[in-house]
C-alpha cells in the first residue's frame, strides 16, 4: 500500500502578513515624549564679573512655601490673580528719563518697575512645595509674559507672538522667514523674559 505524503502548507503568504500586521502597528502606534519647562540656562560667567545692581523696585518676588501657598511681595494670593498682578508689575512703566517706557500701558507708579526691560520676577520655592504647584506657578507667570507680547505683537504687526512663533516653525510659511525673525527678536526686546529662581528654602 502506497504512503500517503503529508500535505504542505503554503506559508508564503504568512510572511506577507506579519509584514502588513507590522507597518499597521508601526503607523497607528502613539510615541509618548517627554514633556517638560522650556528655560534656557543663562552662559557661564567668569568669577570677577560683579552681579547688576538691581532696585528693589524692579523685582517682583513670588514665593511659595511647603504649603503650597502663594506669597507675591510678602503678601498672600491666590493663583488665580497671579498672572494679572505679573502684567501689572511688568507693565507698569513708573520710569522717568532713560527708563521711560512709551509702550507701556499700566499705571506708572513710581514705586513699581521702571521698564519691561528692567523688571525681573524672582520665584523661590520650598523644598516641599509640590511639582504640580511649582508648575502651575510658572505657568501664570509665562503666561503673564506671553499676554504682553501678544498685545505689543498685535499693535505693531496686526497678530499675535504665539502666531508669529507658529509661522517660524511652520515649513509652509508663505512669507519671509528672516524678516518674521526679526520681528519676534522686537517684541522679545519689548518684554524680556527675566524669570530669576532662587535657591529653594528647606
Amino acid at each position: 500500500m502506497a504512503r500517503r505524503s503529508a500535505p504542505e502548507v503554503n506559508a508564503g503568504s504568512m510572511a506577507d502578513i506579519a509584514f502588513l500586521l507590522l507597518i499597521f502597528f508601526l503607523v497607528t502606534t502613539t510615541i509618548e515624549t517627554d514633556s517638560g519647562i522650556s528655560r534656557k540656562l543663562p552662559p557661564p560667567q567668569e568669577d570677577n564679573i560683579d552681579p547688576p545692581v538691581l532696585k528693589q523696585k524692579n523685582i517682583f518676588v513670588v514665593e511659595v512655601n511647603k504649603n503650597n501657598d502663594l506669597l507675591v511681595e510678602e503678601a498672600p494670593m491666590e493663583l488665580g490673580d497671579l498672572r494679572e498682578a505679573a502684567m501689572k508689575f511688568l507693565d507698569n512703566g513708573g520710569g522717568t528719563g532713560e527708563d521711560k517706557c512709551d509702550y507701556c500701558q499700566g499705571d506708572r507708579d513710581p514705586s513699581s518697575s521702571d521698564n519691561p526691560t528692567k523688571a525681573v520676577i524672582s520665584l523661590r520655592n520650598n523644598r516641599e512645595t509640590t511639582y504640580s504647584t511649582y508648575i502651575a506657578v510658572q505657568n501664570e507667570l509665562v503666561a503673564a509674559y506671553t499676554a504682553l507680547r501678544n498685545r505689543e505683537a498685535q499693535r505693531l504687526f496686526g497678530k499675535s507672538f504665539v502666531q508669529m512663533e507658529k509661522d517660524l516653525k511652520d515649513v509652509n510659511y508663505p512669507g519671509n522667514k528672516e524678516a518674521l525673525k526679526e520681528d519676534i527678536k522686537k517684541i522679545q526686546f519689548l518684554f524680556p523674559e527675566k524669570l530669576s529662581e532662587a535657591e529653594p528654602r528647606k
